[in-house]
């Protein structure tokens, strides 16, 4: 519910933000690397808060995968030094 809740607000954000960028119909010069165009203000605010997104996300998932491997295989030495250490219980037990 909690992610769900979050989506909506964000999609309400993003749609605040196309309805405000819509009435802003500058043209500006964009002088990039190779080359320079006129575009309008609103579309290019509309491109590079998409560009941070997906470039956010994207770090994003990579942190979470890394965690997630880390997580995986931190719970493997957990299951196998808890074995190890039942198997040294057991002959203890057996014996008493």
């Amino acid at each position: 519910m909690k992610r769900i809740l979050a989506l909506v607000v964000l999609a309400l954000v993003f749609v605040a933000a196309l309805a405000l960028g819509s009435q802003n119909g500058q043209v500006v010069q964009f002088n990039y690397l190779i080359a320079q165009g006129e575009f309008s203000l609103a579309s290019l605010l509309g491109l590079f808060f998409g560009i941070g997104f997906v470039v956010g996300w994207a770090v994003f998932g990579v942190l979470l995968l890394r965690l997630k491997i880390e997580n995986r295989a931190l719970n493997r030495s957990v299951r196998r030094q808890s074995r190890e250490l039942d198997a040294m219980k057991a002959p203890e037990t057996a014996k008493e």
